[in-house]
């Protein structure tokens, strides 16, 4: 798996200096290389581990598949290509996820019931979208170039998107799995940076916060703006194993004055004693602990930083270590100072933020303008990037989001003080 890194666009063509027959053909490997991406992560699958869908929160790989390919075809060939025609007239409703300006749609907990069109059709709609976006790629007019290689470049970003989700939710449908299934059995962690540890100053005052203008950012990476960073430190490294076990053995999940009382009645809802896919493998008090992971069910690795936690858990543990979570634009100005170690390409990090617009922000119009604004209520941000993350995906204004009980993606978290 490769890790990702920070400010590092390999997905869209450099613009500057080429050929109109250049940039058209930088384009097409681009697209080319993020399809691949998708169908090379799919591969470690078998035709029954495509369909299965493990939560309503999560979804089948084959539904990734396809829908990523319905994103091309809804706002790229259709609005672009009078010549294409629609691959199958049943995929639209199967296969839009939440844009109610494109159509109806079917209902996200009940994707895992679609055993028809089976994983053939959906290779052929792929196969088939993608022959007509390479036309499109090469024949497209001057006058709408530019229209249509922006949406393009979304439509990359977005499959980048869904290539992550695609293995954050077969894990989760794996660790349901009482065989232990193997996604991946050349699969090993990252490694996390070597180093001093400890806490480290934030440059205070006012800082740009936001998208600086060099490659791609989604919408609510905008619109850069100013924010009023506190004297404070943050700490270098990501919070360990070693560290959670300590806040495990210290009875964190069973002392509620840690925890903000909607995690403290999660806590007790769910059961939880240790992070997600964690658990025991004897059931006894002093069993060691193992962790379900995309190489199996390993043995968890103190040195190793911690994932799966949610928000609700990050918050905790920060109280249990008189620390607080950083906010979002505080991370943002470190890890553009270089102060983070492993700020990309293990794990995305629980912020203190809550997911809200920038001053200024305003959605696109029409469909696309539902990609990320009606989202901002309820959630909290994540930043940086995780093992799972396609390569060039992952930049310093990045904005990730979740609900705080949510534990089955790469997350985890590096810990802040006030200076």
């Amino acid at each position: 798996m490769r890790r990702a890194e920070s400010s590092r666009d390999t997905v869209a063509p450099q613009r500057a200096g080429r050929t109109a027959g250049e940039a058209c053909g930088a384009w097409r490997a681009a697209f080319r290389r993020v399809r691949a991406e998708t169908e090379l992560r799919a591969a470690h699958l078998s035709a029954e581990d495509q369909i299965v869908q493990s939560m309503a929160d999560a979804s089948p790989t084959k539904w990734h598949r396809a829908h990523v390919t319905w994103f091309f075809e809804q706002f790229l060939l259709v609005p672009h290509d009078p010549a294409y025609r629609i691959f199958d007239e049943r995929f639209p409703f199967l296969f839009n996820s939440y844009y109610v300006a494109a159509g109806p749609r079917h209902a996200r907990p009940q994707r895992g019931l679609i055993t028809r069109p089976n994983g053939e059709e959906v290779t052929a709609y792929r196969a088939h979208v993608d022959a007509a976006v390479e036309r499109l790629i090469e024949s497209v007019p001057a006058a709408k170039a530019g229209e249509v290689f922006s949406i393009l470049e979304i439509g990359l970003h977005h499959e980048q998107q869904h290539q992550e989700l695609l293995l954050t939710d077969i894990l989760h449908a794996f660790a349901q799995n009482p065989t232990d299934p193997v996604y991946d059995a050349g699969w090993t962690m990252p490694r996390a940076t070597q180093g001093p540890r400890g806490f480290i100053e934030v440059p205070h005052g006012i800082h740009p916060v936001g998208h600086d203008g060099e490659g791609y950012c989604f919408d609510n990476e905008l619109p850069r703006h100013d924010e009023l960073i506190p004297r404070m430190r943050i700490a270098r490294h990501l919070v360990s194993n070693a560290e959670w076990l300590q806040f495990i053995e210290a009875g964190g999940y069973s002392t509620p004055s840690l925890w903000l009382s909607d995690g403290w009645a999660q806590v007790q809802a769910e059961g939880w004693q240790a992070p997600g896919y964690w658990r025991q493998k004897n059931g006894a008090k002093s069993g060691t602990w193992h962790v379900m992971t995309l190489g199996g069910l390993k043995e968890v690795d103190p040195a190793a930083p911690v994932l799966y936690v949610s928000y609700y858990e990050a918050e905790a543990f920060a109280r249990f270590a008189g620390k607080h979570l950083p906010s979002e634009a505080e991370w943002e100005v470190a890890a553009r100072a270089g102060l983070l170690a492993d700020a990309f390409g293990i794990a995305w990090q629980w912020t203190r933020s809550a997911y809200l617009p920038y001053p200024g922000y305003r959605a696109a119009e029409g469909a696309l303008g539902e990609y990320n604004g009606k989202f901002m209520v309820s959630q909290m941000v994540l930043r940086g990037s995780s093992l799972a993350t396609p390569e060039g995906h992952a930049r310093a204004s990045y904005r990730n989001f979740f609900y705080p009980p949510a534990r089955w993606q790469f997350s985890g978290l590096r810990l802040a003080e006030f200076a």
